[in-house]
């Protein structure tokens, strides 16, 4: 098993990523946001991208600056809508952005079935809704479900609190949302996290994320965000 790249700049940790890839990010809201990994793929440059992430970013920061600067061809999110999404609105309705709705449970388990190497599966939710619309259906024990396909991700952009050397991860609280799924998803996978302790240092117990899954790994000051500010 190879060990996960430990990484000194974000710059680094976001090379190579290529226009029109799909990139996964974590977070549930500003919670487990990778936003320093973000603001390198900004200066990275990359674009016509697909992002999939929870929401569509809050305020000006995080999803939003990528939005905002033009990067981001789609969304596909559970919660494109809040009071703070303004960047998203704007861009969405002067048909700047495209939008995919999936539901958030629907989205956790299409991601988590790319990762396991699931084809597809079956799930009753948003039978009966327009998000039904062009999905096999299929009868089940007298209940009807609608045929969902895995998300797969070419780059997956991770927030965690703690890494080894070998690049297993250890989330904090409400943080610990999207992240383990994505990372399994995706062909490459990036992480931010607060500290890089030495290999033997963590309890394997509490290891949420198996470095086999993480490809490069880079420090960073945590930083408070405000994502509720005068436009």
């Amino acid at each position: 098993m190879s060990r996960a790249q430990v990484l000194e700049r974000v710059d680094e940790a976001v090379a190579g990523i290529e226009d029109g890839s799909t990139v996964l990010v974590s977070g549930f809201g500003p919670a487990g946001m990778p936003f320093d990994l973000v603001d390198g793929l900004i200066r990275q440059g990359a674009k016509d991208l697909t992002v999939v992430s929870n929401n569509a970013g809050n305020g000006e920061v995080g999803l939003a600056a990528l939005l905002r600067a033009g990067r981001v061809r789609k969304v596909i999110c559970s919660f494109p809508r809040q009071s703070d999404s303004y960047v998203f609105d704007e861009l969405y309705r002067s048909g700047k952005v495209e939008l995919e709705v999936v539901p958030q449970g629907n989205l956790a388990e299409r991601l988590r079935a790319a990762g396991a190497g699931i084809g597809a599966f079956y799930c009753p939710t948003a039978v009966g809704t327009p998000l039904a619309e062009g999905k096999e259906v299929r009868t089940i024990d007298g209940r009807t479900y609608l045929l969902e396909y895995p998300i797969k991700g070419d780059v997956a952009l991770i927030g965690a609190h703690r890494a080894d050397g070998m690049g297993n991860l250890v989330y904090r609280k409400t943080a610990r949302n999207f992240g383990p799924v994505m990372a399994t998803a995706a062909a490459l996978t990036v992480v931010q996290v607060a500290e890089v302790v030495p290999v033997g240092s963590l309890d394997p117990e509490a290891v949420v994320t198996p470095g086999v899954y993480v490809d490069r790994v880079v420090k960073v000051q945590p930083r408070q965000y405000l994502t509720r500010g005068a436009r």
